[in-house]
Protein backbone atom coordinates (compact mmCIF):
# COMPACT_ATOMS: atom_id res chain seq x y z
CA UNK A 1 0.00 0.00 0.00
CA UNK A 2 1.67 2.96 -0.81
CA UNK A 3 1.73 6.42 0.68
CA UNK A 4 -1.27 8.14 -0.76
CA UNK A 5 -3.51 4.79 -0.15
CA UNK A 6 -2.82 5.00 3.95
CA UNK A 7 -2.95 8.58 3.76
CA UNK A 8 -6.68 8.21 2.68
CA UNK A 9 -7.48 4.90 4.81
CA UNK A 10 -6.51 6.73 7.62
CA UNK A 11 -8.69 10.19 6.53
CA UNK A 12 -11.47 7.34 6.60
CA UNK A 13 -11.22 5.97 9.88
CA UNK A 14 -10.53 9.35 11.48
CA UNK A 15 -14.03 10.48 9.55
CA UNK A 16 -15.12 7.27 11.25
CA UNK A 17 -14.60 8.00 14.26
CA UNK A 18 -15.61 11.94 14.02
CA UNK A 19 -18.88 10.56 12.79
CA UNK A 20 -19.16 7.79 15.77
CA UNK A 21 -18.42 10.41 18.76
CA UNK A 22 -20.87 12.76 16.96
CA UNK A 23 -24.17 10.08 16.67
CA UNK A 24 -23.18 9.05 20.54
CA UNK A 25 -23.23 12.70 21.68
CA UNK A 26 -26.27 13.13 20.05
CA UNK A 27 -28.06 9.91 20.92
CA UNK A 28 -27.15 11.22 24.55
CA UNK A 29 -28.33 14.65 24.08
CA UNK A 30 -31.94 13.18 23.28
CA UNK A 31 -31.71 10.68 26.20
CA UNK A 32 -31.28 13.67 28.25
CA UNK A 33 -34.03 15.45 26.73
CA UNK A 34 -36.48 12.76 27.13
CA UNK A 35 -35.58 12.06 31.31
CA UNK A 36 -36.08 15.83 30.88
CA UNK A 37 -39.44 15.48 30.13
CA UNK A 38 -40.55 12.30 32.00
CA UNK A 39 -38.82 14.23 35.30
CA UNK A 40 -41.83 16.93 34.92
CA UNK A 41 -43.76 16.41 37.37
CA UNK A 42 -46.36 19.83 37.73
CA UNK A 43 -48.69 18.29 40.82
CA UNK A 44 -45.21 17.18 42.41
CA UNK A 45 -43.22 20.43 41.78
CA UNK A 46 -46.33 22.53 43.10
CA UNK A 47 -46.01 20.48 46.44
CA UNK A 48 -42.31 21.11 46.89
CA UNK A 49 -43.21 24.54 46.55
CA UNK A 50 -45.91 24.94 48.81
CA UNK A 51 -44.08 23.07 51.35
CA UNK A 52 -41.15 26.08 51.02
CA UNK A 53 -43.37 28.58 51.67
CA UNK A 54 -43.65 28.72 55.44
CA UNK A 55 -39.81 29.77 55.34
CA UNK A 56 -40.15 32.01 52.53
CA UNK A 57 -43.02 33.97 54.97
CA UNK A 58 -40.66 33.42 58.06
CA UNK A 59 -39.56 36.93 59.59
CA UNK A 60 -35.70 35.46 58.79
CA UNK A 61 -36.75 35.43 54.98
CA UNK A 62 -39.66 38.21 54.99
CA UNK A 63 -37.75 40.97 56.73
CA UNK A 64 -36.28 41.73 53.48
CA UNK A 65 -39.17 40.79 51.72
CA UNK A 66 -41.56 42.87 52.78
CA UNK A 67 -43.38 45.77 51.70
CA UNK A 68 -41.88 49.22 51.78
CA UNK A 69 -38.30 50.66 51.02
CA UNK A 70 -36.37 50.14 53.91
CA UNK A 71 -35.41 46.12 55.87
CA UNK A 72 -37.27 44.76 59.11
CA UNK A 73 -36.08 43.36 62.04
CA UNK A 74 -37.30 40.77 64.70
CA UNK A 75 -39.17 38.26 65.06
CA UNK A 76 -42.24 40.89 64.86
CA UNK A 77 -40.73 42.24 61.90
CA UNK A 78 -41.06 45.97 63.04
CA UNK A 79 -39.61 48.65 60.74
CA UNK A 80 -35.18 48.73 60.89
CA UNK A 81 -34.29 51.11 63.56
CA UNK A 82 -32.10 54.41 62.96
CA UNK A 83 -34.14 55.20 59.43
CA UNK A 84 -32.14 52.63 57.61
CA UNK A 85 -33.04 52.76 53.79
CA UNK A 86 -32.85 50.06 50.88
CA UNK A 87 -30.31 52.81 49.30
CA UNK A 88 -29.71 52.44 45.16
CA UNK A 89 -27.95 49.42 45.32
CA UNK A 90 -29.72 47.81 48.06
CA UNK A 91 -27.06 47.58 50.36
CA UNK A 92 -28.64 51.18 52.48
CA UNK A 93 -27.48 54.46 51.75
CA UNK A 94 -25.18 57.09 53.74
CA UNK A 95 -23.68 56.58 56.60
CA UNK A 96 -26.45 54.01 57.56
CA UNK A 97 -25.46 51.35 55.01
CA UNK A 98 -25.58 47.88 56.10
CA UNK A 99 -22.23 47.56 56.61
CA UNK A 100 -22.10 49.93 59.22
CA UNK A 101 -23.01 47.50 61.46
CA UNK A 102 -23.34 43.93 59.84
CA UNK A 103 -20.22 42.28 59.47
CA UNK A 104 -20.03 38.73 57.78
CA UNK A 105 -20.96 37.06 60.67
CA UNK A 106 -23.14 37.32 63.61
CA UNK A 107 -21.99 39.58 66.92
CA UNK A 108 -22.12 37.95 70.11
CA UNK A 109 -24.70 38.22 72.23
CA UNK A 110 -28.59 38.40 71.82
CA UNK A 111 -30.32 40.52 70.02
CA UNK A 112 -26.43 41.80 68.48
CA UNK A 113 -26.35 43.06 64.49
CA UNK A 114 -26.58 39.76 62.57
CA UNK A 115 -24.10 39.06 60.08
CA UNK A 116 -23.73 37.42 56.45
CA UNK A 117 -21.55 37.39 53.91
CA UNK A 118 -22.86 40.31 51.47
CA UNK A 119 -25.83 41.32 53.79
CA UNK A 120 -28.17 43.49 51.68
CA UNK A 121 -31.30 44.32 50.46
CA UNK A 122 -32.74 43.39 46.96
CA UNK A 123 -31.90 46.47 44.55
CA UNK A 124 -35.06 49.11 44.13
CA UNK A 125 -35.26 48.02 40.54
CA UNK A 126 -36.09 44.88 41.70
CA UNK A 127 -36.97 44.36 45.24
CA UNK A 128 -38.72 40.99 45.24
CA UNK A 129 -41.39 41.96 47.73
CA UNK A 130 -43.56 38.87 47.95
CA UNK A 131 -45.70 40.18 51.03
CA UNK A 132 -49.11 39.51 50.59
CA UNK A 133 -48.81 37.78 47.21
CA UNK A 134 -50.63 34.13 47.76
CA UNK A 135 -48.52 31.07 46.84
CA UNK A 136 -49.00 31.26 43.23
CA UNK A 137 -48.10 34.93 42.86
CA UNK A 138 -44.93 34.21 44.94
CA UNK A 139 -44.25 31.19 42.78
CA UNK A 140 -44.67 33.12 39.34
CA UNK A 141 -42.30 35.54 41.11
CA UNK A 142 -39.54 33.57 41.40
CA UNK A 143 -39.81 32.24 38.17
CA UNK A 144 -40.41 35.73 36.38
CA UNK A 145 -36.45 37.06 35.49
CA UNK A 146 -38.19 40.77 35.15
CA UNK A 147 -38.45 40.18 38.74
CA UNK A 148 -36.30 37.62 39.94
CA UNK A 149 -32.57 38.98 39.11
CA UNK A 150 -32.89 37.32 35.62
CA UNK A 151 -32.80 34.07 36.84
CA UNK A 152 -33.46 30.60 36.05
CA UNK A 153 -35.15 28.20 38.27
CA UNK A 154 -32.10 26.07 38.57
CA UNK A 155 -30.22 29.90 39.54
CA UNK A 156 -32.95 30.39 42.18
CA UNK A 157 -31.58 26.73 43.98
CA UNK A 158 -28.11 28.21 43.67
CA UNK A 159 -29.28 31.29 45.33
CA UNK A 160 -31.09 29.33 48.10
CA UNK A 161 -27.40 27.89 48.81
CA UNK A 162 -26.23 31.21 49.28
CA UNK A 163 -24.36 32.36 52.59
CA UNK A 164 -26.82 35.09 52.98
CA UNK A 165 -29.79 32.51 52.34
CA UNK A 166 -28.48 30.05 54.69
CA UNK A 167 -28.31 32.47 57.24
CA UNK A 168 -31.57 31.89 58.31
CA UNK A 169 -31.02 28.79 60.22
CA UNK A 170 -28.13 30.24 61.96
CA UNK A 171 -29.93 33.85 62.74
CA UNK A 172 -27.83 34.13 66.24
CA UNK A 173 -29.10 34.92 69.86
CA UNK A 174 -32.79 36.64 70.30
CA UNK A 175 -33.97 35.14 67.13
CA UNK A 176 -35.90 32.32 65.83
CA UNK A 177 -34.99 30.43 63.24
CA UNK A 178 -36.84 29.28 59.94
CA UNK A 179 -39.55 26.10 60.71
CA UNK A 180 -37.80 23.31 58.14
CA UNK A 181 -34.50 21.99 58.41
CA UNK A 182 -31.62 23.32 55.82
CA UNK A 183 -31.70 20.17 54.01
CA UNK A 184 -35.50 19.71 53.81
CA UNK A 185 -35.63 23.00 52.42
CA UNK A 186 -33.04 22.82 49.61
CA UNK A 187 -34.07 19.84 48.01
CA UNK A 188 -37.57 20.99 48.01
CA UNK A 189 -36.18 23.57 46.18
CA UNK A 190 -33.97 21.77 43.83
CA UNK A 191 -37.38 18.87 43.68
CA UNK A 192 -39.79 22.30 42.43
CA UNK A 193 -36.86 23.15 39.80
CA UNK A 194 -36.08 19.79 38.65
CA UNK A 195 -39.68 18.57 37.74
CA UNK A 196 -40.70 21.80 36.05
CA UNK A 197 -41.12 24.68 38.00
CA UNK A 198 -45.19 24.30 38.27
CA UNK A 199 -46.76 26.80 40.68
CA UNK A 200 -49.62 25.99 42.91
CA UNK A 201 -52.91 26.75 42.04
CA UNK A 202 -55.08 28.06 44.41
CA UNK A 203 -56.88 30.73 44.63
CA UNK A 204 -54.60 34.17 44.28
CA UNK A 205 -56.27 35.42 47.41
CA UNK A 206 -53.56 37.79 49.41
CA UNK A 207 -51.97 37.57 52.23
CA UNK A 208 -52.03 40.01 54.82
Amino acid sequence: MNLGRITTFLLLVLVFIASARLALVKAQTAATSTQTVERRDDAAAAAAFEAIVPVLHHPRCMNCHSSGDYPRQGDDSHRHTMQVRRGPGGAGEGVVGCSSCHQDHNLNGPHTPPGAPDWHLPPPGMPMIWQGLSDRQLCELFKDPSQNGARTPQEIVEHMHTPLVLWGWHPGEGRTPVPMSQTEFLAKVQEWASKGGACPTEPTTRRP
